[in-house]
């Protein structure tokens, strides 16, 4: 087995950093913003999903963009407070935080698919990898226009290019990244094999 994650420290050290992580990835900045703009609950309006793809439903740009913006920055934030305290401390932070956006206990753990915090995280822990990352989903979104293949292909990308640009213990990590993204689209991998998936309208 890969180098796996050291578990030297005492447990509440690990405790704290994956309650600091959850805590602050659990923040719906999607619902939160969608409230205050006066749109009402972003979880009565399109797939009823509380991140920023949903919230451009409403038609609002920026709030969807702000959306966007404050879900990667809370996985970035969570990643870098941890790595203060060592590489571990890092991953479980930013573990935390990622599972506090998919299950946010304030939503009944009704929470986003992950992919904007995924790449904060993914930039905090290891830039090169986060740039390989968003230039796979780039290139993907512009040849198939699906945003959520382009995601899902992103998500795999991630691991793979950690094991040439990043550490064993985070190609580990990004591993279980892809796997819970994937886990979280299933509705939209069912509509992809169906031939049902909206597309990206690419516009002038």
């Amino acid at each position: 087995m890969i180098d796996p994650i050291s578990w030297g420290y005492s447990w509440p050290y690990i405790f704290t950093a994956f309650l600091g992580g959850y805590s602050i990835g659990s923040v719906p900045f999607g619902l939160l913003f969608t409230k205050m703009s006066g749109l009402g609950d972003i979880r009565d309006i399109g797939s009823g999903n509380i991140g920023a793809t949903n919230v451009l439903r409403t038609g609002k740009k920026g709030i969807a963009a702000a959306t966007l913006l404050a879900d990667i920055i809370k996985g970035a934030f969570a990643a870098l407070i941890g790595s203060m305290f060592g590489p571990d401390i890092a991953v479980v932070a930013a573990l935390g935080a990622f599972l506090g956006h998919l299950f946010p206990v304030w939503l009944k753990f009704q929470g986003g698919k992950g992919v904007a915090t995924a790449i904060g995280i993914i930039f905090a822990l290891s830039w090169q990898v986060g740039f390989v990352t968003i230039g796979i989903w780039l290139l993907a979104a512009l040849l198939f226009r699906y945003s959520s293949l382009a995601a899902l292909l992103g998500a795999i990308a991630a691991p793979v290019a950690a094991w040439w640009l990043a550490t064993p213990q985070l190609v580990e990590f990004f591993a279980v990244i892809t796997v819970l993204v994937w886990i979280r689209h299933h509705a939209n991998i069912k509509r992809l094999l169906n031939g049902d998936e909206s597309k990206i309208a690419f516009r002038s």
